[in-house]
């Protein structure tokens, strides 16, 4: 994709016609789970936030991206034995099914890791103050 979509609905458009369905679907799976995230473009790909960096996914030629920022990966590093990782990514081939239920997990887990961190940073300004 060599120009920067508009919106989330563009970057599917733009993506090819044999994975838009996986895309609306991953999509949709982070919606549900997460609907009081904000979705936008960053770094020319779908990304939402919940009370900071949430999840973020692209789409490649074999696979889709689906990056968590750390440390949830690490964690859950055991259950994704069947998937190439990173410290903040899972590759999901496109020619398999999409694990929803488990990347439902993950965004749950990231939520939940935002949300205390955002709690620690309250209390540590209370106590500055």
């Amino acid at each position: 994709m060599k120009k920067t979509p508009k919106d989330v609905d563009a970057y599917i458009a733009k993506a090819p016609k044999e994975v838009q369905g996986k895309l609306k679907e991953l999509r949709e799976a982070i919606r549900k789970t997460a609907p009081d995230a904000q979705e936008c473009i960053s770094y020319g790909i779908p990304y939402y936030s919940y009370k900071g960096r949430l999840v973020y996914f692209a789409v490649f030629k074999k696979h889709i991206g689906l990056y968590i920022p750390p440390p949830i990966i690490k964690k859950y590093k055991s259950e994704l034995e069947d998937y190439v990782t990173t410290e903040a990514a899972i590759r999901l081939p496109i020619d398999k099914s999409l694990p929803i239920a488990f990347i439902k997990k993950l965004i749950k887990a990231k939520m939940k890791d935002n949300k205390n961190k955002e709690e620690k940073k309250n209390l540590a300004q209370k106590k500055d103050k």
